[in-house]
């Protein structure tokens, strides 16, 4: 009998643990991030911007499996809720050769995750305490070179639909795990140059020779609607 405990007790020690699946949070701010706004892909009003931190705070961050599925449309999700929780605090230009930058990894059933739900908002302390979005860098047009730093405390909370790329984001198998992105479009804050003037995107952006006299500044997000999941959309109400 001890003989065949011992076994049982070796046999235990070296059997495998199951396999866990996993869900991992990005957040990115794709290449105009980390590349920033070059020719031919300037501000609205003619601006290059190099970033040297783009700081982004979020909080309440949790995915879904939402059936049917969740399109955008609404501030309310249906559905069966993982939490990744939060805050995080992230810097959109220190990201990897995707313009990524890993938040969280978490455990979650096989399943897919179509939507997602998560808030702007301000920091409650330490260096940008208040501040929900802040951007540092220079900015150049036609020889004149100004340093600036942009913020907001915009607190504004995103109920997005399935993640919108070249690959499909959110199936955890029980054999893989998956992942999803929350997005910012700066393009909706600055406008581009390259794009027609008065298209949607151009029209409401904000450009930058508001803030041409470099320095800092605080801006509002308004109804900008920066925040998305890739291209998918997101309803976005202040908090």
């Amino acid at each position: 009998m001890k003989h065949a405990a011992l076994i049982a007790s070796a046999l235990m020690l070296v059997a495998p643990a199951a396999s866990a699946t996993t869900l991992t949070l990005f957040a990115s701010g794709e290449d105009l991030a980390t590349e920033g706004f070059t020719e031919p892909r300037l501000t609205k009003d003619g601006w290059a911007l190099e970033f040297s931190r783009i700081i982004a705070h979020v909080d309440q961050v949790t995915a879904w499996q939402s059936e049917p599925p969740f399109m955008g449309d609404g501030p309310d999700i249906e559905g069966t809720a993982l939490e990744f929780g939060g805050p995080f605090t992230v810097d959109l230009v220190d990201a990897d050769d995707a313009d990524l930058v890993e938040l969280a990894r978490i455990d979650a059933d096989p399943g897919f995750y179509n939507a997602l739900s998560w808030a702007l908002s301000p920091a409650p302390q330490g260096e940008f305490e208040g501040f929900s979005l802040v951007f540092e860098g220079i900015a150049r047009r036609d020889g004149d070179e100004v340093t600036f730093t942009l913020a907001t405390r915009d607190a504004i909370l995103h109920a997005c639909g399935e993640y919108v790329g070249d690959t499909r984001k959110g199936f955890v198998t029980e054999d893989a795990g998956s992942e999803l992105e929350i997005t910012l479009h700066l393009d909706h804050l600055f406008g581009r140059a390259d794009r027609p003037a008065d298209s949607a995107t151009n029209l409401e952006a904000l450009g930058f020779d508001a803030f041409a006299d470099g320095g800092m500044h605080e801006f509002t997000l308004g109804d900008l609607h920066v925040g998305h999941v890739g291209e998918g959309h997101c309803h976005d109400q202040t908090m």
